[in-house]
């Protein structure tokens, strides 16, 4: 059986209540068993590698460097892409459902990859950035669906196994 694997997409900087829900969400995505793939790098990636790896989840992190250095410490594998922001692409097309928190330009062009992809994309609403912006909207007409507003971590996954029939 194919692991399930989550994208969680945000930025490298953000607040601390922030980064608090982003290590809640990894706690629930490893407490559901699935894989919780990110850009390896600080700010809501470590914190979502750091709650999947308190609950002894698995972490995958896609970075934009050569180097496995500059990575998260919670990080179980790690992708060196020396591709810089076009590992993008990467992160958002390996999670079968993408997860936005908060997040800048680098979250916009994850959420837009997810989008043309036909990726789930989950956003928490609450948190600010694009996250917040884009919640319960379109970005455009190729999807007749919205990016699905969640209001806190636990709501997210379960939103996220409930779309995929993974429940």
């Amino acid at each position: 059986m194919r692991r399930r694997m989550i994208s969680i997409i945000g930025g490298s900087e953000s607040s601390d209540e922030n980064l608090r829900i982003a290590e809640e969400l990894g706690r629930e995505i490893a407490k559901k068993n699935a894989v919780l793939v990110c850009g390896g790098m600080g700010g809501i990636m470590e914190s979502a590698c750091r709650g999947a790896k308190s609950e002894g989840g698995l972490t995958i992190g896609i970075t934009p460097f050569d180097s496995k250095d500059a990575s998260n410490d919670y990080l179980d594998i790690v992708i060196p892409t020396g591709l810089g922001y076009a590992r993008n692409f990467l992160v958002a097309k390996a999670g079968d459902v993408v997860v936005s928190v908060d997040g800048s330009a680098g979250t916009l062009s994850e959420m837009a990859i997810a989008w043309f992809s036909d990726r789930p994309l989950i956003a928490l609403a609450n948190t600010g950035g694009w996250s917040g912006r884009l919640a319960g909207e379109k970005i455009d007409n190729r999807r007749t669906d919205t990016i699905i507003p969640a209001k806190n971590p636990r709501e997210a996954i379960e939103l996220a196994f409930k779309i995929m029939n993974w429940e």
